[in-house]
């Protein structure tokens, strides 16, 4: 099964937050998803982000492909340079 690591659209109209998941690579955007690693919410100033980083170290391990933005948000908060260090 590929899975993926991306985000998971859920608030009001016009003020959305996200939370990242792990999902099937072929379940619906805001569909089912494995497990809930983390949030992000860029309505707050500055943008709040929050995320379990055993989880996300335990399924980048494990293989699963971050989106694009999951990618950048999880480098902001410095779990892909963790993650380059463990795979060395």
């Amino acid at each position: 099964m590929a899975t993926k690591i991306r985000l998971k659209r859920m608030g009001a109209k016009k003020n959305a937050f996200y939370r990242l998941v792990v999902a099937d690579a072929r379940s619906p955007r805001d569909g089912r998803f494995i497990e809930e690693i983390g949030y992000y919410d860029p309505g707050t100033n500055p943008a709040t982000i929050k995320i379990n980083e055993e989880k996300a170290l335990k399924w980048l391990s494990d293989g699963a492909k971050p989106s694009d933005t999951a990618k950048s948000l999880l480098q902001k908060q410095g779990i892909m340079a963790r993650f380059a260090e463990i795979r060395k």
